[in-house]
């Protein structure tokens, strides 16, 4: 991962500050600084002034009502975490001096945790609950920034566009549900642009990384409970079965070989299951019963190409037909030329964005294609899984 701490061990603070702000003022009145932003800073503060933004106003920051962010709240995975990630944090660093803040997807502030005089400052920013901090509505910051370019943000003092962010520092890290691969949000740590450390962004990605590998435990404890309850109903039925989550995750199987994840299921859509051909989900309580709706259980699958790609897929049933988004039809295409071996994170990262940085965005983009057309992708590494012929065309 490319480094993006905008200070270094031993940085003069105030200096560094100053010679920020000079450049801030002067590039963006139209001169030539004597020091130039960072690439990161440079591509957000032209996106910002795309915007029409300007840099001595405040941006939008009417916060949603209570109610609206208690809502919020309790749709996120996050709120399995949150205790945990803030005892973590101020355990080991002195939360006197900053704020933990933590967004949803749409950078809304749902959570904010610190000291009472730091959450003073902020309120006077409209750095609060309920508030929208995208870089639409409040120019270059971390969290809005990390938005935009998928990875780790740390800005410092003069690098955020609007004047009156220039006195506090901002370091933030995207935190993915496990599960997905889906973006749940932003963690950011925000506080005056003096006290920053060096040792911040090693304490928000250490957070991160705690939070998320609690979320799969969560996880895997559901899947349990769900294979626990449903496990009578399979053996009752007969036959070959899996049951899975409302995300596609298998909990328990019978007659079949066990696989991590098939699309997640939805009421009266089939399902194409290797192994067990072409399916109808059943609504359990908690959960879903896959079951074959036709005998034969080799698929084939047709991906056509062009301005609209669809994929037709057939066990000796009529066909199923899926829309695709043209990354997603790239990413089948490039599974059906690389066959057996399949491809990498790395190789995809290569294959999607020219280089292999974007790891973390080519998984994404995986698990979102396999919450579409579930197992017939398989993993480690991505292919074309077992029992399923896939053609390509225009």
């Amino acid at each position: 991962m490319a480094d993006y701490n905008a200070i270094t061990p031993g940085t003069d603070l105030a200096r560094y500050a100053r010679e920020l702000m000079r450049m801030h003022e002067t590039l963006i009145g139209g001169g030539r600084p004597a020091m130039q932003p960072r690439p990161l800073v440079s591509r957000s503060w032209q996106r910002v002034l795309g915007f029409g933004l300007v840099p001595d106003r405040s941006g939008a920051r009417d916060p949603l009502p209570l109610a609206r962010v208690e809502q919020l709240r309790a749709q996120s995975p996050l709120r399995l975490v949150i205790d945990d990630l803030a005892r973590v944090i101020s355990s080991v660093a002195d939360a006197s001096h900053f704020l933990m803040v933590v967004t949803n997807g749409d950078g809304v502030i749902l959570w904010r945790r610190g000291d009472s005089r730091v959450r003073r400052r902020a309120d006077a920013l409209g750095f609060s609950e309920g508030a929208r901090w995208t870089e639409g509505d409040v120019g270059t910051n971390a969290i809005g920034t990390a938005l935009q370019e998928a990875s780790p943000v740390q800005l410092f003092s003069g690098e955020h566009f609007e004047q009156a962010q220039h006195p506090w520092y901002c370091t933030a890290f995207p935190i993915h549900d496990p599960r997905t691969g889906e973006l749940l949000g932003i963690v950011d740590i925000s506080g005056p642009a003096l006290t920053l450390h060096p040792a911040i962004s090693a304490l928000v990605e250490t957070g991160v990384l705690l939070a998320e590998s609690l979320l799969r435990r969560h996880h895997e404890a559901a899947l349990e409970r769900l294979r626990i309850a449903a496990e009578p109903l399979v053996a009752a039925a007969g036959g070959p079965a899996l049951v899975v989550d409302d995300a596609g995750w298998v909990a328990h199987s019978a007659g079949v070989s066990t696989r991590d994840r098939i699309a997640a299921p939805r009421e009266d859509k089939p399902l194409a299951v290797p192994g067990l051909g072409l399916c109808l989900p059943e609504r359990l309580d908690v959960g879903w019963l896959v079951r074959p709706a036709a005998t034969e259980r080799r698929i084939t699958a047709h991906l056509e190409l062009g301005s609209k790609p669809v994929v037709e897929i057939r066990a000796d049933a009529d066909p199923w037909r899926v829309a695709l988004s043209r990354r997603h039809a790239q990413i089948l295409q490039r599974l059906a030329t690389a066959g057996r071996e399949g491809l990498t994170p790395y190789d995809l990262s290569v294959e999607l964005f020219g280089d292999g940085e974007h790891l973390v965005a080519a998984r994404a983009e995986v698990s979102r294609l396999r919450r579409t057309l579930g197992a017939i992708v398989d993993g480690s590494p991505y292919r074309i899984a077992d029992g399923v012929q896939l053609t390509v065309g225009m």
